[in-house]
C-alpha cells in the first residue's frame, strides 16, 4: 500500500528540505561556517546542495529522523498527528526519509480535516551528526461543515424495449430500482480526535428510504485501526417481487479494519410486513418483528489493476456473518458464508483481457432443529438486478439479462377475489446457495476517439443458480439437478467507464430460464459502480 502512495505525483506532497540548515550536519559534518558575503554563501550552498544531489544518485546516503515537530493544529490533538508518522521512525537513508514524508503527508490530507499540509526536512542538533528533524506545518480546515444533494443511479439495469412508448417508461422505472435522491451533511474535527460527523437522507424511487448519522474516529483510544459507528433507519419495499416491506432500526459498528481485513458488528431490530396481503405462505411465515445481532468478517485482496476495466491482475473476496449472539428468543441465528474469485489475463492486442469469475455463497440457520427450519427472509441469496458482474465483486449477485430478484425458487401469490389480482403471480423466495460464474473479453474499438475516453467493447457469457436447503430440503438436491437448472446467458455491448460508475449498452441472449423467471432477450442498460 505504501509503494502505491510514493508513485503519487511529487506535486501533490509538499515536502522540502531547508537548505540553510543542511551545512552537514544531517551528513555527519559539523557546522562552522565563517562569516561571508551572501553571494560567497550562497554559491556555498549550492555546491553543498549540488554535493548532497550527487551522493544520493551514487547510492544511499545514511539518516535517520531524531525529532516531529508539528506547528499549526490549534484544534487537532497532537497525538492524531503523530499516529500518522510512525513510518518515519523506521528510515535509515535520506532517500527512504524523503519517500516516507511523502506517505505522511498523504496520510494526513486522506482525514480530510487540513486545507494544506507541508513537511520540511531540517537538519538535527549539532552534537547528533547524520540526523535529521521533520518539521510539519498543518492548516486546519476552515470550513469545517460541509453538505451535498444529487439523484443517483446505482447497480441496477434497466431493460429497454424495441420499441418504447409513454406506458413502458414506468416499467423501466420500476426495473432501474436503485435511482435515489440523496442529501448528506458533514462536520468535520469537531473534538480535535479527526473525528468525521456526517448525517444523510436518501429517498428511491422505489419507496426506499433510509435515514442515518454516524461518526469516523481514524484512531480512538490507541488502537491502530480506525472505529466507526452509525445508526440508520431503513424501509425497502419489496412488495413488487416477494409481497413484503422491510424496516430496519439499529446500529453498526466498525470494530476492526485493515486494507485486507475488516470486522463489524450490526445490532438491529427488524420488521417485515405485507400491505397488499396477497403474500405467499413462506412469505407469510416470516412477517412479524425479528432481531438481528451479528458480526461480520471480511478478508478481501484485489491485485486487479482497475475494477472499472480490469485488464490483468487478480481478486479474492471471502466474507463470513454469523447471526444470533444474543439471547433473545428472536435473535436471527445464521451462518451465512460468501466468496468470488477473480482472474485476469491480458491477450496482448487491442487492450484486450479475458475476465473470469466465479462466486458462491451458502446460509443456514443454527440451533436446535436447524435443519427443519426456514432460513431469515433478508439473508438469503437474490440473483439479478443486472448489476455488471465484472463491477460486483463480493459474492453471487449478479446475472446479464435478468432482472431484480429474476430467478430462484417462487411460490404462488396468495388468491384474492380481485379482478385486478394477477392470478399467476409469484413470489421470489431467494435460496440458500447460490453459485454464479462469468467470462468476459474486453477490447478496444479501432477508434481513436472511443480509445481517448476509454469507450470499448466486450463480449460475455454468465450461469448462475439458486437453490433452497433448508426446511430439509437438501435431502433433494443434487450436483447433477442443480448444474441442470443452471440458468445462463450470452451478449455483447459496448462500455463507457467513469470516474463514478460503469455504463453499459448491452445485447442479452438468453440461454436458459424456467417458467417463473424474468429475464428477456434484448438491450439493457447497466449502471454500476465500483467494487
Amino acid at each position: 500500500e505504501e509503494e502505491e502512495e510514493e508513485d503519487d505525483d511529487d506535486d501533490e506532497n509538499d515536502v522540502e528540505y531547508d537548505d540553510e540548515d543542511a551545512k552537514g550536519e544531517v551528513y555527519g559534518e559539523p557546522n562552522r561556517l565563517k562569516p561571508q558575503s551572501r553571494e560567497a554563501q550562497f554559491r556555498s550552498e549550492k555546491l553543498k546542495m549540488d554535493s548532497l544531489l550527487q551522493r544520493m544518485q551514487s547510492g544511499p546516503v545514511s539518516v535517520r529522523v531524531h525529532d516531529v515537530i508539528i506547528k499549526g493544529n490549534t484544534k487537532t490533538k497532537d497525538h492524531v498527528i503523530e499516529a500518522e508518522t510512525e513510518v518515519l521512525n523506521n528510515v535509515g537513508s535520506m532517500q527512504e526519509l524523503l519517500k516516507a514524508s511523502q506517505i505522511v503527508n498523504l496520510r494526513l490530507q486522506a482525514l480530510e480535516i487540513f486545507d494544506s499540509v507541508k513537511i520540511t526536512l531540517d537538519s538535527g542538533p549539532p552534537e547528533l551528526p547524520g540526523t535529521a528533524n521533520v518539521i510539519i506545518e498543518v492548516v486546519e480546515t476552515a470550513s469545517p461543515l460541509s453538505g451535498q444533494i444529487g439523484a443517483y443511479t446505482k447497480a441496477e439495469g434497466m431493460y429497454l424495449e424495441d420499441h418504447i412508448s409513454y406506458s413502458d417508461l414506468d416499467t423501466c422505472r420500476a426495473d432501474a430500482r436503485s435511482s435515489t435522491v440523496e442529501g448528506s451533511l458533514k462536520y468535520k474535527n469537531f473534538f480535535g480526535y479527526g473525528d468525521l460527523w456526517d448525517g444523510s437522507l436518501a429517498y428511491g424511487y422505489d419507496h426506499s428510504a433510509e435515514l442515518s448519522a454516524g461518526v469516523f474516529l481514524p484512531r480512538f483510544k490507541g488502537l491502530v485501526t480506525p472505529v466507526t459507528a452509525r445508526a440508520y433507519l431503513l424501509s425497502q419495499d419489496w412488495l413488487k417481487f416477494s409481497s413484503y416491506k422491510e424496516r430496519s432500526m439499529g446500529l453498526s459498528l466498525g470494530l476492526f479494519s485493515t486494507p485486507y481485513h475488516d470486522l463489524a458488528y450490526n445490532l438491529a431490530w427488524r420488521t417485515l410486513t405485507d400491505p397488499s396481503q396477497m403474500s405467499s405462505r413462506s412469505i407469510r411465515r416470516q412477517l412479524g418483528h425479528n432481531l438481528l445481532s451479528s458480526l461480520k468478517y471480511t478478508f478481501k485482496f484485489d491485485r486487479r489493476n482497475s475494477t472499472m476495466r480490469p485488464t490483468r491482475g487478480y481478486a479474492f473476496v471471502s466474507t463470513t456473518q454469523i447471526g444470533g449472539l444474543t439471547p433473545d428468543s428472536r435473535s436471527l441465528r445464521f451462518l451465512r458464508q460468501e466468496f468470488d474469485l477473480r482472474y485476469v489475463v491480458p491477450l496482448g492486442f487491442y487492450h484486450a483481457a479475458l475476465n473470469f469469475g466465479v462466486s458462491g455463497g451458502v446460509v443456514f440457520p443454527w440451533g436446535n432443529g436447524f435443519s427443519s427450519r426456514p432460513s431469515s427472509l433478508p439473508e438469503r441469496f437474490f440473483l439479478g438486478g443486472n448489476i455488471s458482474p465484472v463491477c460486483a465483486l463480493g459474492g453471487p449477485t449478479a446475472l446479464w439479462g435478468f432482472k431484480t430478484r429474476g430467478l430462484g425458487p417462487t411460490e404462488p401469490k396468495r388468491q384474492v377475489n380481485n379482478e385486478n389480482a394477477d392470478p399467476s403471480g409469484v413470489d421470489f423466495l431467494g435460496g440458500d446457495l447460490a453459485v454464479t460464474a462469468l467470462a468476459d473479453l474486453s477490447f478496444d474499438l479501432p477508434f481513436r476517439w472511443f480509445r481517448e475516453k476509454g469507450i470499448h467493447a466486450h463480449v460475455f457469457a454468465c450461469a448462475g443458480n439458486v437453490a433452497k436447503l433448508t426446511e430439509n430440503e437438501y435431502r433433494n438436491i443434487s450436483v447433477q439437478k442443480f448444474v441442470e437448472s443452471l440458468r445462463s446467458s450470452v451478449g455483447v455491448g459496448l462500455v463507457v467507464p467513469t470516474s463514478l460508475f460503469r455504463m453499459e449498452l448491452n445485447y442479452c441472449y438468453i440461454l436458459k430460464k424456467l417458467d417463473h423467471d424474468r429475464a428477456k432477450t434484448g438491450v439493457w442498460l447497466t449502471f454500476s459502480a465500483a467494487s
